[in-house]
This record gives C-alpha cells, sequence and structure tokens, in this order.
C-alpha cells in the first residue's frame, strides 16, 4: 500500500481562457472544471489511476465537498475530522498553457486534530511501502511537522518520500540527521534555495545540456544526509541523483495545457516504478514521463497509464561527482 499525506487539501478549480491573462481586463473562460486536490492527494489520484493499491490520509470534515469528490473519483481516502472547510484553490491556464495559481491558505489544524493526523499516518506506515507527505502546512501546523513525522517513520519499514516547500523544507532539511527521507522532490527553486546557488543558473544550464550546477546542489543535500534527490525542472528535464550515481532526462515536446500537478504526477511516476521494481534510471524516467503527460492534460487532469509513453524520454548517465568552483 502507499500512504498519501495532504496537511493542507484543496479543492482544485480550473479555468482555461483561450487568450492571454490581461490584469484588470475582463475575461470570458472557455472552461471550467473542479477536483480534489492538494499535492498528496494528487499523487493518490495518479497512483489509483494506475491499479495501486492506495491511500490519501488529509484532514476534511465529514460532510466537506473534498469528501464527496474523492468518494467520486474513486480514491480510498481516510478523512481526520476538523472544524473548518477545506480550502478551495484557483487555477488560471492560458491557450499558451501559461498556469497562474491563487492558492488559499487554508483550515486552521488545532492541537486535538495534529494529533489525530500524525496517528493517523504512524497507524498506516505498518502496511505501507511508501508513505508520501506533500505540500505547504496550514494554519496551526509547525514547519517542523514534516521533520518530527519523518523521523517517528524511521521505526517502519516503509519508504519516505517528501514534497514540500518554504519554512516546512527548510525545517526538514535543518533536520536531516534525524529526519532524512528516502525522497526529496524539489524544483529549481526549492534546490538552489537548499543549496545556496541561483535557481535560473541551474535551470539556464539544464537547458544548455549542462546538468552538473543541478547534480553539485544536490549531492550538496546527500552530503547533509538526504538519500535520493528528484530534482524536476519543468520542461529543461529533471535530474535524479542518489549516492551511486545521477541521471538526466529529458521530456518529449508536448504542448503545454496546464502545469497544474505536474510535479505531483512527477512523484506518482517514481513511485509507481519503485514499487514495480524499477532501478534508479527508470524511475526517473517514469516520472518525467508522467509529469509531462500530465502538463498536456487540461486542468487538474492526471495521466493514466495508457496516456504514459515512456519511450518518449530520454534518460542518459552523469558523472556523480562533476567538477564544480570551491564552495564557500
Amino acid at each position: 500500500m502507499i500512504v498519501t499525506v495532504t496537511p493542507n487539501p484543496s479543492i482544485d478549480r480550473t479555468l482555461t481562457l483561450p487568450t492571454e491573462l490581461v490584469r484588470g481586463a475582463v475575461h470570458r473562460v472557455r472552461s471550467v472544471s473542479s477536483e480534489p486536490g492538494g499535492k498528496g492527494v494528487n499523487v493518490a489520484r495518479a497512483l489509483t489511476l494506475a491499479g495501486l493499491d492506495t491511500v490519501a490520509v488529509l484532514p476534511a470534515a465529514e460532510h466537506d465537498p473534498i469528501i464527496t469528490a474523492l468518494r467520486a473519483s474513486g480514491v480510498p481516502f481516510y478523512a481526520v475530522p476538523i472544524e473548518g472547510a477545506v480550502r478551495t484553490n484557483l487555477t488560471i491556464t492560458e491557450s499558451d498553457g501559461t498556469t497562474t495559481k491563487i492558492n488559499e491558505p487554508g483550515a486552521v489544524i488545532d492541537e486535538q486534530a495534529l494529533a489525530a493526523l500524525s496517528r493517523a499516518v504512524l497507524e498506516r506506515a505498518a502496511s505501507a511501502r511508501w508513505v508520501v507527505l506533500s505540500g505547504s502546512l496550514p494554519p496551526g501546523m509547525p514547519d517542523h511537522w514534516y521533520a518530527d513525522v519523518v523521523a517517528e517513520l524511521k521505526a517502519f519499514d516503509c519508504k519516505v518520500a517528501v514534497d514540500t516547500s518554504d519554512a516546512p523544507l527548510a525545517a526538514l532539511a535543518a533536520a536531516f540527521d534525524r529526519a532524512a527521507p528516502d525522497l526529496i522532490k524539489p524544483n529549481s527553486e526549492e534546490l538552489a534555495g537548499l543549496a545556496g546557488v541561483d535557481a535560473h543558473a541551474l535551470e539556464d544550464a539544464l537547458v544548455q545540456g549542462n546538468p552538473d550546477p543541478v547534480v553539485d546542489a544536490a549531492h550538496r543535500l546527500i552530503e547533509r544526509g538526504a538519500r535520493t534527490v528528484l530534482a524536476t525542472l519543468g520542461a529543461a528535464g529533471a535530474v535524479l541523483v542518489n549516492e551511486t550515481g545521477s541521471w538526466l532526462a529529458t521530456p518529449p515536446p508536448i504542448t503545454p495545457r496546464s502545469t497544474v500537478g505536474a510535479g505531483d504526477s512527477s512523484l506518482a511516476g517514481y513511485v509507481r516504478a519503485d514499487v514495480g521494481g524499477a532501478q534508479a534510471p527508470q524511475r526517473l524516467q517514469m516520472a518525467v514521463a508522467y509529469g509531462s503527460g500530465a502538463a498536456a492534460l487540461p486542468g487538474s487532469a492526471l495521466p493514466s497509464p495508457a496516456q504514459i509513453d515512456l519511450d518518449d524520454v530520454a534518460v542518459t548517465s552523469i558523472a556523480p561527482y562533476p567538477t564544480s568552483p570551491a564552495r564557500p
């Protein structure tokens, strides 16, 4: 079983425009979609489409609209009861695939709900192959919650992935000595912030065919205790780094329609490949195939296995320790 944990779930409402978004203008919407969301929920949705035994753990009231949406989508879930309503996130996609997101802060999590959420995760870890902790933390949750849960999961025979940002990611990285997950999945800005480098420089180098700066930044995290780093850099591709090697995956050319859920799909693809016994290069290949598949779909739709083409994703091995300027 794969357990996904979404502390700050959402109803993802996506508006698709036929033209460019202009600030202050009146726009007529081409289409509207609404899906149960939040990063861990998206991972669970993609894995459920692939036929994997998955459960999404999240805080939500019994009659919240996200519960109705999860039931309709066929995603197994466990909801920790809370008083407030799950947030609604608004995404605006333009005709060229440009995506603008407006995210609400989320419902406040009190101490009782926080303890219940932690307990729900640990209770399911005993039968889990992976526990995937994803997304932002809502008001009321301490920045170190992910680090605390990862540390407690060390007692279980499961792999742990974390995909978060900002203060929760910084708190996790600061606790790598006691709470290093099996996988972290930063984007360029998150990787740059953790490694103390420039995000644009990482992306520009990869576009120019030089993955060494990305690999070097990821190795800084490996040296601090991280086990595997899956760095996703959008259309430029993705880089996977662990203690034994590093690999670059180049996505196929696609017509982007929406980037909503693309990173979550990449994480789902990685976990799906790992559960299937794939080695590191093939796990990266599946991750990028899933991310590209999601970006080619409208709104917050996620790809099914039939919409994934592994042969379109090129994977190359990189020297594990690139030559780089002396570190400060």
